[in-house]
């Protein structure tokens, strides 16, 4: 569990009481959390990209301000483009005291496109990122909470967060974020947030919660989409409810029974394999890899891609495996070789010798590559 012992100290401690409504505190290396995404870098997401909204927004007086204040008019090839960030104008509201927003890194910006992929996948829920730019002495949003678990760390300057703990959400306490020091906090944790003597720069690592409400509402779902309940309810039932409770008498014992019947194991897995198939995928390197492949030989060092994970399943004659992103199917028959690559961040393809010769061994690689489940080392 790197990301998350990362962000928290010890991971297993953390897993044991996350989400017991308490904020956490963790200390680590400056450098190690405040390299993720720098001023610098935020300098050249404003001024020397083609960064669109909503992936930024612009907050001033605890208000979002309409995209047409940041944006401007562009074309590409006579096309027109719409949403374009104006660098001039959100330099002029930051210094006029706004707070910039910059939603979704986790879409464009390698290092937390790494970091939120690690912690989703060793968390198993889906996790976002999001950025704050604060000129000194400022605040952006006034006393709120979030829908969703936060992790919180600065990576420039300070900023004084007042955070209302405990279970009654009444106990107030003020925590100095500063480079080296992150903040977790559940869902529902009021906080307010102002900067101090210096720009300040925070992080927010969005956790969405998956509830074993969400998986047993999927499970009903599918129960509830057999034909025979698409009849339609009794006509005049409002004058005479006796006429619904009848239909319902007969439909709830099969409900219930199809509920009980239902395999915790099989339900379990169905959720587990979902969640492994539909993460966003990310491929940073995979155009070199693609040109590189007719070079592939015994010799070339292979590696995971940090953003994958080979998960395998065997059914029937075939083996699935599961990339985070998509899934595989492949002959049962390549499960040793398979294994072999899952249990092993790098080796040579000449490794997979013990389980295939030597023209299959270059197929399977050369086709792992292209799945994005492995890179090619240079």
């Amino acid at each position: 569990m790197q990301a998350l012992t990362l962000l928290s100290g010890d991971a297993q401690a953390f897993c044991e009481k996350v989400w017991a409504s308490r904020v956490h505190l963790h200390h680590t290396e400056p450098e190690q959390l405040a390299g993720l995404l720098s001023l610098d870098d935020v300098d050249h997401l404003l001024t020397s990209t083609a960064l669109r909204t909503p992936a930024l927004r612009v907050v001033k007086d605890g208000s979002v301000l309409p995209a047409g204040e940041v944006t401007r008019s562009a074309s590409l090839a006579g096309a027109p483009l719409t949403g374009l960030v104006d660098g001039r104008k959100v330099l002029r509201h930051f210094e006029s005291g706004a707070t910039v927003v910059l939603q979704g890194l986790h879409r464009y910006w390698r290092p937390l496109t790494d970091l939120v992929r690690a912690l989703e996948l060793e968390l198993g829920h889906p996790c976002q990122a999001n950025a704050y730019l604060t000129p000194p002495g400022s605040q952006g949003f006034a006393r709120h909470s979030d829908a969703h678990d936060v992790f919180v760390f600065q990576t420039h300057g300070r900023k004084l967060w007042e955070v209302w703990d405990g279970a009654d959400g009444e106990e107030e306490r003020e925590v100095l974020l500063e480079p080296g020091l992150s903040m977790y906090l559940p869902t529902g944790t009021p906080h307010s947030a102002r900067s101090q003597e210096a720009t300040s720069l925070h992080v927010t690592l969005g956790i969405n919660r998956v509830s074993v409400r969400d998986v047993l509402s999927s499970l009903v779902g599918r129960l509830l989409a057999d034909p025979r309940y698409d009849a339609p309810l009794p006509a005049g039932h409002t004058g005479d409810p006796r006429q619904l409770a009848e239909v319902l008498r007969d439909e709830l014992p099969g409900l219930a029974d199809a509920l009980a019947a239902a395999d915790p194991e099989a339900v379990a897995a169905e959720r587990v394999d979902a969640f492994l198939t539909d993460r966003v995928p990310y491929l940073r390197g995979g155009l070199t890899d693609l040109v590189g492949l007719a070079d592939l030989a015994d010799a070339t060092l292979l590696a995971h891609r940090a953003t994958a994970t080979c998960v395998l399943r065997q059914d029937g004659d075939r083996l699935r495996v599961l990339l985070g992103d998509r899934e595989l199917r492949m002959p049962v028959r390549l499960t040793e070789s398979m294994e072999f690559v899952r249990d092993h961040e790098t080796f040579t393809v000449a490794e997979l010798a013990p389980w295939l010769d030597d023209r299959s061994r270059l197929v399977v690689c050369r086709r792992l590559v292209r799945e994005g489940l492995l890179r090619i080392v240079r």
